[in-house]
């Protein structure tokens, strides 16, 4: 049989991320639009990664940034030791410049956020699974600044941003772009007083008095 008349295996991907119902999402639209990628595997934290993906040995692993548990960052160090040939495609709903360099530098070959398109992920998973990088548009700028090492390039260790937990900071963010507590509760999947209790906690590590200092803060370090 020639090349050409061969079919290609479809991409065996595997999904972690600590929200179960984007996990449905993303199974359920990949499944119905493509047969380039089949799911084989999900979970919900960084134990059930590791071992899910020690398990089902998937080609292509798409990887959040936070979880309760840990991070990209500590499931590309865990299990790429063991499975070398795996390639890993963080999918996060965040876009700051710190989380976009951590998980790069743990090992990702690239870094889309949530926004993306289901066609847009699939081209996505088959161009990292053929050796690309692959970034959304203002990502791929981060990562360039940090790798070349220019001046103005987006910092890679701060002091006072590595006080704050990957929650406060994904609360940050989101406050430093005028969003409502309950808007932040919202979109982070926790409640007010939660969201009241990390600005408290940040406002006290920050040394900083209101909103609107915090914004600058954030500002300044690239988070907004």
């Amino acid at each position: 049989m020639t090349e050409t008349a061969q079919e290609k295996a479809p991409i065996s991907v595997f999904l972690v991320d600590d929200h179960a119902l984007f996990r449905a999402g993303v199974r359920t639209e990949l499944d119905s639009i493509t047969d380039e990628v089949r799911v084989v595997g999900e979970a919900g934290s960084v134990a059930e990664a590791v071992a899910g993906i020690a398990r089902t040995k998937p080609q292509v692993v798409l990887l959040d940034v936070h979880m309760p548990d840990g991070g990209g960052a500590e499931v590309l160090r865990r299990a790429r030791t063991e499975l070398p040939d795996v390639v890993f495609l963080a999918l996060s709903v965040s876009d700051a410049a710190e989380d976009v360099i951590a998980v790069i530098r743990a090992g990702a070959r690239g870094y889309v956020t949530k926004t993306i398109s289901s066609k847009e992920l699939v081209r996505a998973i088959a161009r990292v699974s053929d050796g690309d990088a692959v970034f959304s548009p203002r990502l791929a700028g981060f990562v360039l600044d940090a790798f070349a090492d220019r001046p103005g390039s987006a910092p890679i260790s701060d002091p006072e941003l590595d006080l704050l937990t990957p929650r406060e900071r994904d609360v940050l963010r989101l406050l430093a772009r005028g969003y409502a507590y309950k808007e932040i509760a919202s979109e982070l999947f926790i409640s007010v007083k939660t969201v009241e209790t990390h600005v408290s906690s940040v406002l006290r590590k920050t040394q900083l008095s209101n909103r609107y200092e915090l914004s600058r803060w954030a500002s300044d370090r690239r988070l907004v």
